[in-house]
């Protein structure tokens, strides 16, 4: 009876053990976790700053005319009337 008992509870604690340093929900895996959130959340703050920025520029391109000008000038090229165009080339 005793002899069974004693490896009931040595057979129980190498399992236990197994799952705290090993097994899934052990140490390592929860650390490892961990250093996964840290980064998401530090991509997310990332995103989050380029989106604040996008709704900034959509703010203002729906209402000042002067922000579609600028956005025209510098992607498209945009030249108004009795402007003159200089394109500076680089050696």
């Amino acid at each position: 009876m005793k002899r069974g008992l004693l490896f009931f509870v040595l057979g129980l604690t190498l399992f236990l053990q197994y799952r705290l340093w090993i097994g899934e929900g052990s140490l390592a895996h929860v650390k490892s976790l961990k250093e996964r959130v840290v980064s998401m959340r530090t991509e997310n703050l990332t995103i989050m700053h380029a989106n604040s920025l996008l709704k900034a520029d959509i703010l203002d391109l729906r209402v000042g005319l002067d922000a579609i000008e600028e956005k025209a000038r510098s992607d498209f090229g945009l030249i108004k009337k009795n402007e003159t165009f200089f394109l500076l080339v680089n050696d």
